[in-house]
């Protein structure tokens, strides 16, 4: 299997592991464990992922993370196709699966969201567009200021999965009540074209503002980044 390949499947396996693993536990057991639980399902899900196939693809498993990357001159952009249609695909199917296993009690009714993302009526919390657009500008740049900072080779080799995993969890226990947070447009895209109603026409928000985020992320740790040249994100993409 040559390089672009193994970046495409296993972006497609990370993506589907974050949103089978995050979305799921909101949509199946979220009455249950809360916004903590859901929380932290994204985030062990980040986290184990990135130990897993960091070596082989650096998991971004986020579209915005790869364009970040590649705005901070880490990834390379003939890459780029490789990783985000390995991530909407992945996504895509991880809703898929969790579809049917929802939908296998009677209880299930996808127009209440399908964990969705959405702003206004569809806000867990009824905030509006502009809310809505901030939260996850300023999220996504908080994802890819960490991702920055633990690829500097001063940062201790073998944390950083940790340290994003837990910026992850943080992000959600945030965003959750604002827009059910989504940070990745692989994520949002990947519940909503199940959800197929009003997820969908409210989706550009939630393509758009997190790839503003990451770009702005990017930036603000280059403002205040020591001059040694960082490492990219998992070592960069291995040979």
């Amino acid at each position: 299997m040559n390089k672009n390949t193994k970046i495409l499947v296993a972006e497609a396996i990370g993506t589907f592991v974050l949103v089978f693993g995050g979305c799921g536990s909101a949509v199946l057991a979220g009455k249950q464990i809360g916004f903590l639980g859901v929380s932290f399902a994204f985030g062990l899900s980040l986290l184990i992922m990135a130990y897993t196939i960091g070596e082989i693809s650096g998991c971004h498993i986020n579209p915005a993370v790869t364009i970040g990357l590649v705005v901070a001159k880490k990834v390379e952009p003939r890459f780029v196709p490789f990783y985000i249609i390995g991530q909407i695909v992945g996504g895509i199917i991880a809703g898929g699966v969790l579809y049917v296993i929802a939908s296998g009690t009677k209880g299930f009714d996808i127009t209440k969201g399908f964990a969705t993302n959405g702003f206004g009526e569809h806000s867990p919390g009824g905030y509006g567009l502009l809310a809505a657009a901030i939260t996850e500008i300023v999220l996504t740049a908080f994802l890819l200021f960490t991702i920055m900072g633990t690829t500097h080779p001063k940062f201790p080799a073998g944390f950083g999965g940790l340290s994003i995993g837990l910026m992850l969890v943080l992000i959600h226990l945030v965003g959750i009540p604002v827009t059910n947070t989504s940070v990745n447009p692989a994520r949002s895209i990947g519940v909503a074209v199940f959800q197929g109603g009003w997820a969908i026409g409210q989706l550009w928000l939630f393509i758009l503002a997190p790839i503003v985020g990451a770009v702005l992320g990017v930036y603000a740790y280059k403002l205040i980044k020591p001059d040694e040249r960082a490492r990219s994100y998992q070592e960069e993409v291995p040979a």
